[in-house]
């Protein structure tokens, strides 16, 4: 699923391809859109917000979230992409030099710039948005004392750009249990700051490493290693899955680095 630093990145590469130019090409394959033409606007900028890409153009505002499974995809202009099936593109978006396409992307909106807080305006700061205010996501976060602080971090109205990725790691840098009520985190300010530095030390690359190495089984202290052992203790890493349908997300974490001190939480092994 892509996460906050992979949205930052796919909005920064499509503004150096698109923004000051004129399009032409603007080609939407969703029934609501399949007769917009776009052609000859210029774009302005493109933004993330969250995990939302914001296209900026002449009074319009193109929207897209990429969920669990979408992505846009630049290559020079005239060029067939073949990244995907032709079945699975939602949107061509291009000028005289590049063209964007867009694989399964979501909820594909144009709307005029003051409505963009219909779409965004729930989220709290961004932690890679320059709306960025750590005061603000903690207060977001103990408005709910008793939620678990895995689903906390997860709810994007708290803080905006958190997936199941840095959820775990960021966890299991600050060696807090996935479990442990929101309010009883000891620093919530530090935690947040954790997400932080970590979404930002990866939003300029693909590669996403929380460790800081990059060869396979070494990229993350705990996610995805579930029964592996951890980097830290050598304790083998678990794995449950935390929240409420149909919230619920996978969750790792190292039972001797992350104690739990919550009897309602799986006990460690």
């Amino acid at each position: 699923m892509p996460e906050g630093d992979t949205v930052w990145l796919t909005a920064s590469r499509l503004h150096k391809a698109l923004a000051g130019r004129p399009l032409t090409i603007s080609d939407f394959r969703v029934p609501a859109l399949a007769t917009v033409d776009l052609r000859g606007r210029t774009v302005h900028e493109v933004i993330a917000r969250g995990k939302h890409v914001l296209m900026r153009l002449d009074e319009l505002t193109v929207h897209s979230h990429l969920r669990m499974d979408g992505s846009w995809y630049i290559t020079p202009a005239g060029r067939t992409p073949r990244r995907h099936p032709e079945h699975v593109i939602r949107a061509r978006i291009g000028n005289g030099e590049w063209l964007a396409t867009g694989y399964r992307v979501h909820d594909l909106k144009i709307v005029r710039p003051d409505e963009e807080v219909q779409l965004v305006g729930h989220l709290g700061p961004d932690l890679l948005g320059p709306d960025w205010d750590p005061a603000r996501a903690v207060e977001n976060l103990l408005r709910a004392p008793d939620v678990p602080i895995g689903e906390a971090l997860l709810d994007q109205r708290n803080l905006a750009g958190i997936g199941n990725l840095y959820k775990s790691e960021v966890l299991f840098v600050e060696h807090v249990n996935p479990w442990t009520r929101t309010g009883d985190v000891p620093d919530l300010d530090r935690l947040v700051r954790t997400a932080q530095r970590l979404l930002r030390a990866n939003r300029d690359h693909p590669e996403q490493s929380t460790t800081g190495y990059l060869e396979r089984g070494r990229e993350h202290w705990v996610y995805g290693r579930s029964g592996e052992a951890c980097l830290r203790c050598r304790t083998p890493v678990q794995r449950d899955v935390q929240g409420v349908a149909p919230q619920q997300r996978s969750t790792y974490w190292c039972p001797r680095c992350q104690p739990n001190e919550d009897e309602r939480g799986p006990r460690p092994g």
